[in-house]
């Protein structure tokens, strides 16, 4: 079956047509580093990450680009109130979002271009912008036409009437029409600036992608995504800009993933509910947190809370215990299994229905619930007399490979030994002896952690893995 998008352009779900066969080219509308990014920011790295992997899975060459806005009005501010230069700030900030996505297991974009080092690109789009007639210069400042472009709002799917009555003209700008964007802005005193026809000052925030996807896709891309609100102006703005500049469309395919609620609240500083990822993944298991997010199909909203980040987590734990399960399992598989082929042919079927579930719009959310289903089997499988190491291996690999695919690794904390669950135990007797109850507390919470469940019978304690 083809993948399904639904493409915010057309409100619909379209049937997925590279430029180029076997190859996406995609771009990512990457964070504003001046601070830690929020869980919000986390979502559409998870979100895009992921439908990228399956891009990959299905045997597709992704090109997958997400830049850096390494300089604008947020940047400077921060690096007045912390005292240091706009560069070193955002170098740093572009550690730390690497570093916490790395966390979620986001990879590595093919290219993370930024707007500093891009400038030259910059400032030559906006120059043909004008040459064309679509922008002007004013006092320093360029803006681009809105009403030369005709189409303008047919990604939010708004007229230029209705976006004229909310429109007005800020102190200190010189437009045409309060409908026009910036392109590029004359510099302040102090403020970081580079050398352009119109004189000393720094880009637009929307100019900066549009200038990038052209150098680094190509005038045409497939796949244009980000978060919800950026859909208006910043994509509308870059839809405008580019199709002006290229004459040829920009993206043929525009998603969009939904907002994030804290407690059934919008994140704001103000209602004190802003979460930052480099503060939660320090709490919660970065790996449940992304499997929490995938939960949710991603044009969805989804609410962030504590109680259902452990009911994620003990979702999540549910098909880790069928692996690992199985992984012990594996140990004792007598080969003389008669059911093998059925169980094969099970295994198979699974495949499929995830996979036609990922090819419905990415639909990770009932994705995750065939991962249920494989692990339910699994664990019947397991309470076989006789059981098949090809079986087993089967249901390992599968479960691998489709949670690689949502980006979550199920083998990445090693299981416990059989002799160092009883070592494990024996030291707890021998604490509880020794009126020790810290001690014994903690080897009890560290084998529930690992899904080792104890139980007291009149032989002793015994164990068994959840």
């Amino acid at each position: 079956m083809s993948i399904q998008i639904y493409n915010t352009l057309t409100r619909q779900k379209e049937t997925f047509q590279p430029l180029e066969e076997g190859k996406v080219k995609m771009y990512v509308c990457g964070p504003t580093v001046y601070n830690y990014i929020h869980i919000g920011n986390a979502r559409p790295a998870i979100v895009f990450d992921t439908v990228r992997r399956y891009f990959e899975y299905k045997g597709y060459d992704v090109h997958y680009v997400l830049n850096f806005t390494d300089v604008d009005d947020k940047l400077i501010k921060a690096a007045r109130e912390m005292g240091d230069e706009v560069p070193n700030i955002a170098e740093r900030f572009i550690t730390a979002y690497k570093e916490d996505v790395g966390a979620f297991g986001v990879k590595e974009a093919v290219d993370h271009p930024r707007v500093t080092e891009n400038m030259e690109e910059i400032i030559t789009f906006i120059q043909t912008l004008i040459e064309k007639g679509f922008a002007y210069e004013s006092g320093g400042d360029v803006y681009f036409r809105t009403r030369s472009f005709d189409s303008y709002g047919k990604l939010s799917h708004q007229s230029v009437d209705e976006l004229r009555s909310g429109a007005r003209i800020e102190v200190g700008e010189k437009k045409e029409d309060p409908l026009d964007f910036t392109l590029w802005k004359d510099a302040k005193d102090g403020e970081i600036s580079w050398e352009s026809p119109w004189g000393t000052g720094r880009p637009g925030w929307h100019i900066e992608c549009s200038a990038m996807a052209k150098k680094y896709l190509g005038d045409t891309i497939d796949i244009h995504a980000g978060g919800q609100d950026l859909t208006f102006p910043h994509h509308e703005n870059e839809i405008a800009q580019s199709e002006a500049m290229n004459e040829k469309t920009f993206a043929n395919y525009w998603m969009h993933n939904g907002y994030i609620k804290i407690e059934n609240e919008k994140m704001s500083k103000s209602l004190g509910n802003f979460v930052l990822a480099h503060d939660i993944i320090k709490i919660h298991d970065p790996q449940v947190i992304r499997f929490f997010m995938l939960s949710v199909h991603y044009r969805n909203p989804i609410n962030f809370s504590e109680e259902l980040l452990e009911g994620a987590k003990n979702s999540f734990d549910r098909i880790k215990n069928a692996y690992q399960n199985l992984e012990h399992r594996l140990k004792a598989a007598t080969n003389m299994d008669s059911e093998e082929q059925a169980w094969l042919a099970k295994l198979t079927e699974h495949q499929e229905r995830f996979m036609a579930e990922m090819d419905d719009d990415f639909n990770t959310a009932n994705a995750i619930s065939v991962l249920f289903d494989i692990a339910k089997d699994a664990n019947v499988y397991l309470q076989s007399s006789h059981t098949s190491s090809k079986v087993i291996e089967a249901f390992q690999k599968l479960l691998t490979d489709l949670t690689k695919v949502l980006g979550i690794d199920l083998v990445g904390q090693e299981e416990l030994l059989d002799e160092e669950i009883d070592a494990m135990i024996q030291q707890r007797i021998e604490a509880r002896k020794n009126r020790d109850f810290q001690t014994a507390d903690q080897i009890r919470d560290e084998l529930k952690e690992r899904n080792i469940i104890l139980e007291d019978t009149p032989q002793g304690i015994r164990w068994k893995r959840g």
